[in-house]
This record gives structure tokens, sequence and C-alpha cells, in this order.
């Protein structure tokens, strides 16, 4: 099993850290941000990626009800 390295002093000082991607929207593209409770940006993106299908749902959700903030879908890690 791999091991995350530790929280970096940068990392810790910023607290949770937050992770983007985007998701196609016609012929554009959406920027969403997962903010995360987990203190490196490598568990986040890790978390992202193993949680793909229900994150991408919830993001398509977000869109979909025009829940977008300054030009970008904002969601939270459950």
């Amino acid at each position: 099993m791999r091991k995350f390295p530790k929280p970096t002093e940068q990392e810790l000082k910023e607290g949770p850290q937050a992770v983007s991607f985007q998701i196609a929207n016609g012929n554009a593209r959406q920027t969403c941000i997962l903010q995360t409770t987990l203190p490196t940006k490598a568990q986040a993106q890790k978390y992202l990626l193993a949680n793909w299908p229900a994150v991408e749902k919830m993001a398509r959700d977000a869109l979909a009800m025009g829940a977008v903030e300054d030009g970008q879908i904002k969601l939270m890690m459950n």
C-alpha cells in the first residue's frame, strides 16, 4: 500500500486542500473545484480520481441547476 507524504508546512498552514478539474459543457469547458477535508494535494487528487463518477455527477447536476459562482462550480467533499 502506498504511503502518502506528510503534509508540507505550507499545506498545514493552508488547511484542507481543494482540487480543480474541468467537465465538458457542449463545446466549452466548465471549471470545477472540489473542496476536501484532506491535508495534502496528493490525497485530494487521489480522492477525486477514486470517486470520479460521483464527483462528475455532482458537478453536472450543479451545472444543470445553474449553480455556477464566479465562473466555477464549487463542490464539497462528503
